[in-house]
């Protein structure tokens, strides 16, 4: 048994789901999918059983939206917060039933495949699942993946070749006085980067969180984008072909400052900082982002008034 889990999936981890998934369904069918929670599923045409009976073409990515190609029609799904997908050897027989108690979303269920599955009788399948009381993995089935609203409103992609410097600079430009982390992490600028990785390549940029986005120079202009491109593609580079239970590990291990609160900088040594808001956290290196000065975390000003 597989289990993608971990810190909310950005781009890196996502592309190497995709990756992992599409050599394990691949000209599979799939014989059904199950739904245990009615609230992920957000679209009703075509309904969830025209998935049933399907051959799987493909498995790719939209920015942080997972998209399973089958016969013709796609099963999206956005992992959100706390929503991973887990590969299982052999699923129960009866079909998965809602329960508040079960983190389980959606199961799909695979038909066996003798030369694969050496005649075991086992029926392989994925379980969707979401931990938690806040719910908010969403689940699709459409004929076009732009008919996800998310999706239709992505922004370029930042590893696609496509994804010029010029293109970056307008994007910084068109956002004005926004602060370049909520800039860079908004979907319908720029699809797959989230809290970490926003943390992270602005660490690598030496940049602060909270720098206007139309404030940069030439040469940092140049490093931010030099840092987009490094980042997130040696983050692929190292995640792609991982089996699923290394994802977290992998992506953890080789973060620089997010979630490392109160740790060293790898880069100067100095103490990693945090803005706590009310809902997340950013992280920082105060030397190597903001000259030395800490930024105001206004959520602990106000507990210790």
């Amino acid at each position: 048994m597989c289990k993608y889990t971990g810190s909310v999936p950005e781009l890196p981890e996502v592309e190497a789901l995709a990756l992992d998934l599409k050599g394990r369904l691949t000209d599979r069918p799939i014989t059904r999918v199950d739904l245990a929670a009615f609230s992920a599923l957000k679209t009703f045409d075509p309904p969830l059983q025209a998935l049933h009976g399907t051959l799987v073409e493909d498995v790719t990515r939209h920015g942080k939206f997972l998209d399973i190609t089958a016969s013709g029609l796609h099963l999206i799904v956005h992992l959100a917060r706390a929503g991973w997908i887990r590969w299982r050897d052999d699923v129960p027989k009866l079909p998965a039933r809602p329960n508040s108690k079960n983190p389980l979303a959606a199961r799909v269920v695979l038909d066996e495949d003798p030369q694969t599955d050496g005649g075991s009788g086992l029926t392989p399948g994925l379980d969707i699942t979401e931990a938690g009381t806040k719910k908010s993995l969403a689940i699709y089935v459409v004929r076009d993946p732009l008919e996800v609203e998310g999706i239709a409103r992505l922004g370029p992609d930042p590893l696609d070749e496509s994804f010029t410097i010029e293109v970056l600079d307008q994007i910084l430009q068109d956002a004005g006085r926004a602060q370049i982390k909520g800039v860079l992490r908004h979907q319908g600028t720029i699809a797959g980067i989230g809290n970490a990785y926003s943390d992270e390549l602005l660490h690598a940029a030496r940049m602060s969180p909270f720098k206007p986005a139309n404030s940069l120079s030439d040469a940092e202009l140049q490093t931010l984008y030099d840092a987009i491109r490094n980042v997130l593609g040696d983050a692929v580079a190292r995640s792609r072909g991982l089996a699923a239970s290394e994802l977290k590990g992998e992506k953890k291990s080789n973060l620089a400052v997010h979630g490392r609160t109160g740790e060293k900088c790898p880069v100067c040594g100095d103490t990693v900082r945090e803005v706590s808001f009310a809902d997340s956290s950013l992280q920082y290196c105060a030397t190597c982002q903001t000259g030395g000065k800490p930024l105001a975390d206004r959520r602990l000003s106000r507990l210790l008034k």
